[in-house]
């Protein structure tokens, strides 16, 4: 035997005292980490009903996304996607203003614009005084003029079968519209179908423009012969308080619940989501949008306040 191995065995039997066998353990190396970081766990929100769909229309998030539930003051996405899909629609042509608008208002215990009958306001300041203080009045106007008709409820009634028509153009099979603002608690659409309808929406220039307007403010011939000045906020909150917010839509009735259908981008990412019936919509949007952004903003996030004397909506 070499001296080289039998001083290698005396090593080993010296370090044995006591006569115990000490078994050597192997060096093992250790696991490699891997560089893909943990999904983000989906964000737990109030609301009954909700969707969030990235720019290609890829679904990141859903709760019972493909249930239909009343939309509220939602259904006027709808609205005004007929009038801005309308053939040479002429956005500076002038609506009178009637006293049924604001009969109506007072009938359905509606949102308002507060219209004044007589005014002469285009088809531009009806579709801001449709979305930014969510009026019936407005809503009104534009099914009457764009609907066909002898009677303003004929006009109007024509007006939402072109939104039911719209609805199935686009595959928005669970939506059905009975009303042109809303206020029916059968006028319904999934989280889902809300959230694709608001990406075709936010297609359109003038759609975008308006539903990012925090305040609108202009002017009108009044009856009397003089000028008469508008101002409508926005009602949606989120508008302004969360960064990279685009608009789009409130709507609450008690069917419903409050519901929000929101727009949002950061760099190239761009977001589109709905909740529907939702005790705290602004915090669950937020959270959906920190969902798609990878972000953490609710926690520092203050909502906007409204103007005084502003709808709610």
């Amino acid at each position: 035997m070499s001296s080289r191995i039998l001083t290698k065995r005396k090593t080993i039997i010296a370090a044995c005292a006591g006569g115990a066998l000490l078994v050597a353990t192997p060096l093992v190396a250790s696991a490699t980490t891997s560089d893909t970081p943990e999904p983000r766990p989906a964000p737990a929100i109030a609301a009954k009903g909700a969707s969030l769909l990235d720019g290609s229309g890829k679904v990141l998030y859903g709760k019972t996304e493909n249930k239909a539930r009343p939309m509220a003051s939602t259904a006027k996405i709808m609205l005004a996607t007929v009038v801005l899909d309308t053939k040479d629609v002429d956005l500076e042509r002038q609506v009178p203003v009637k006293q049924a608008y604001r009969d109506y208002v007072t009938e359905h215990e509606a949102s308002t614009a507060d219209l004044k009958t007589g005014d002469k306001v285009t088809v531009r300041q009806l579709l801001y005084a449709s979305l930014l203080p969510s009026g019936a009045d407005a809503a009104y106007a534009l099914a009457d003029t764009f609907g066909t008709g002898a009677t303003p409820e004929e006009r109007s009634k024509s007006f939402i079968g072109k939104m039911n028509t719209r609805a199935d153009e686009l595959g928005l099979k669970n939506t059905e519209y009975d009303s042109f603002d809303g206020t029916s608690k059968t006028t319904s659409s999934t989280p889902a179908e809300l959230a694709r309808l608001a990406q075709h929406a936010m297609q359109n220039p003038t759609f975008r423009t308006v539903v990012s307007t925090k305040t609108y403010k202009g002017d009108a011939p009044a009856e009397n012969g003089g000028t008469r000045t508008y101002t409508w906020a926005n009602t949606n909150k989120l508008l302004g308080s969360y960064k990279g917010v685009l608009g789009i839509k409130t709507g609450t009735t008690t069917p419903a619940g409050p519901c929000l259908v929101f727009a949002a981008a950061r760099g190239e990412k761009n977001l589109v989501g709905t909740v529907m019936n939702s005790k705290d919509r602004y915090d669950d949007a937020a959270k959906l949008l920190d969902y798609g952004f990878d972000t953490n903003s609710v926690e520092k996030m203050k909502l906007r306040k409204l103007p005084t004397g502003a709808q709610a909506d």
